[in-house]
C-alpha cells in the first residue's frame, strides 16, 4: 500500500454522519439558558434587595374646614372613682359585687361580722326600755305626791296639819319633779345609745357612694378589713373600686412648647387604641396651670361630645388630634385628604408621593395643602385608601419593589 492509499483511509466521509442539529443551533440554546439563568437570579437578587418601607393609609380630613394642628397621646380617666373600703375593722363574711357589675348609690357590696353590733343594739334598746319604765314610774309617783300637797295645803288652811306636813309634801313633790327631768334625760341618753348602736350596725354594710360600675373585687370573705393600712399585709383597705362612667373624660400631656396650639372648646378627634378606624369627637375642657417640671408637659383635660358607648373604659390608651378652623378662603374646593407629613417629597417645584401597588411604588405628582402637626393634606393625585410610603428612601424610584411592614 502506497501512501496516497494510507491517506485515502484517513479522509473523514461527511455523508456517514448521523443528521441532527448544527453546532450553530447547540450555542444558541446553551446562550439562552444561560441568559435566562441569568435573568432569573438578577430578578432574585433584585427582590432580595427590596427596601422595607414604612406605610400608610390615605384617609379623609374628615368634617369640612378643620385640620389637625396638635397631635398628642394620653388614657381615658375616671372624674370618679373610689376604692370603696369599711368604716370600722372587722372579719367580711359576704361580698355581694362582682368586676362588671353595675351598682346603684347605696347598695350594699359587702357584709361584716355584726355579732357583737348586734348584741350593743339589743343591750342599748333593753336600756331604754328600763329607763322609760323608771321615768312612768316617777311620773306616777310625781302625779301622787301633787295629791298629797294638795290635801296638806288644805288641811293647813283648815288648821288641822302642820307647817311641817305641809313642807314636807311640797319637798316630796319638788325631789319628784327633779327625779323626772332626771329620769327624762336618761331616756334621751339612752335613745341615743341606741341610735349609736344602729350606726355601729349599719357601718357593718359596706355600700355603694355613686352610681357606676365594679371593675374590680378586691376581697373575700373571711379576710380582715380595714379603713386604714394595717401591718403585715393581711388586712385589706377595700372591697371594690367602682367606677362612674359618666365621668370619662381624655388627660393627655402637651408639650409646653406647642401648648399654645390648645385652648379651651377647641375640637378634637379622639381615637381609641382598641378601636383605630373609631373616630370620637370631643372637645377640649381646659389646660391645667401647671407644667409638669421634669418631662416639660402641660396636663390636658379632654371631655366625650357623646359619652354612654361600653367600648368606652377607664385606662384605654387614645390618640387625639387638635383641630383648627379653616378659613373659607383656604378651604380646598373637594374634600381633602391627609397623610403623614413624611409621606410628602418636594422635587424641586414638584410635589410627589409613592404609591404601593402589587410591591412596588409608582411615583405620583401631588397638589399639596396645608401642614399642620404630623400631618399634610392633599387636595388632587390622591385617592382615599390607596396605600404611600412614608419617608420614602433616596433611592427610590418610580417602578422600584419595596417591601411594606
Amino acid at each position: 500500500m502506497n501512501a496516497d492509499d494510507r491517506l485515502e483511509q484517513l479522509r473523514i466521509d461527511r455523508d456517514d454522519e448521523p443528521a441532527g442539529p448544527s453546532a450553530a443551533w447547540r450555542i444558541a440554546v446553551v446562550l439562552g439558558v444561560v441568559v435566562l439563568l441569568a435573568g432569573a437570579v438578577a430578578w432574585w437578587l433584585g427582590r432580595e434587595r427590596a427596601p422595607r418601607v414604612e406605610t400608610a393609609t390615605v384617609r379623609s380630613a374628615g368634617s369640612e374646614g378643620s385640620l389637625s394642628v396638635l397631635d398628642a397621646s394620653g388614657y381615658v380617666v375616671a372624674r370618679r372613682q373610689a376604692t370603696v373600703s369599711s368604716k370600722i375593722t372587722g372579719r367580711i363574711v359576704e361580698v355581694l359585687v362582682e368586676e362588671g357589675q353595675a351598682v346603684g348609690e347605696g347598695d350594699v357590696l359587702a357584709r361584716l361580722d355584726d355579732a357583737v353590733a348586734s348584741r350593743e343594739l339589743a343591750l342599748s334598746r333593753a336600756e331604754l326600755a328600763a329607763a322609760a319604765s323608771a321615768l312612768k314610774e316617777i311620773e306616777v309617783r310625781l302625779r301622787e305626791a301633787g295629791l298629797e300637797l294638795e290635801r296638806a295645803r288644805d288641811l293647813r288652811q283648815a288648821g288641822v296639819a302642820s307647817q311641817s306636813a305641809l313642807d314636807m309634801a311640797e319637798a316630796e313633790a319638788d325631789s319628784l319633779a327633779a327625779r323626772l327631768e332626771s329620769a327624762r334625760d336618761e331616756v334621751a341618753v339612752a335613745g341615743r345609745r341606741v341610735a349609736l348602736a344602729e350606726q355601729a350596725v349599719e357601718d357593718t354594710f359596706i355600700r355603694a357612694p355613686f352610681d357606676g360600675v365594679a371593675i374590680s373585687k378586691d376581697a373575700q370573705p373571711g379576710e380582715m378589713i380595714s379603713p386604714v393600712s394595717a401591718g403585715g399585709g393581711f388586712t385589706r383597705t377595700g372591697v371594690s373600686t367602682i367606677v362612674d362612667m359618666g365621668s370619662l373624660e381624655i388627660e393627655v400631656d402637651v408639650n409646653e412648647a406647642f401648648i399654645q396650639r390648645v385652648e379651651p372648646g377647641q375640637e378634637v378627634l379622639a381615637t381609641l387604641d382598641a378601636y383605630p378606624d373609631w373616630r370620637i369627637p370631643a372637645r377640649v375642657i381646659t389646660t391645667v396651670p401647671a407644667a409638669d417640671r421634669q418631662k416639660a408637659t402641660f396636663k390636658v383635660r379632654i371631655a366625650f361630645q357623646e359619652l354612654g358607648d361600653s367600648r368606652i373604659l377607664p385606662d384605654m390608651g387614645v390618640k387625639v388630634a387638635f383641630q383648627a378652623e379653616v378659613d373659607e378662603a383656604e378651604a380646598a374646593p373637594g374634600p381633602s385628604l391627609l397623610v403623614p407629613r413624611g409621606a410628602i417629597r418636594r422635587e424641586g417645584d414638584v410635589t410627589v408621593v409613592f404609591v404601593v401597588r402589587d410591591g412596588t411604588v409608582e411615583r405620583r405628582a401631588v397638589t399639596e395643602g396645608r401642614v399642620t402637626g404630623s400631618d399634610a393634606e392633599v387636595r388632587a393625585g390622591l385617592r382615599e385608601g390607596e396605600i404611600v410610603v412614608v419617608s420614602p428612601p433616596e433611592q427610590l424610584k418610580d417602578g422600584d419593589p419595596v417591601k411594606t411592614e
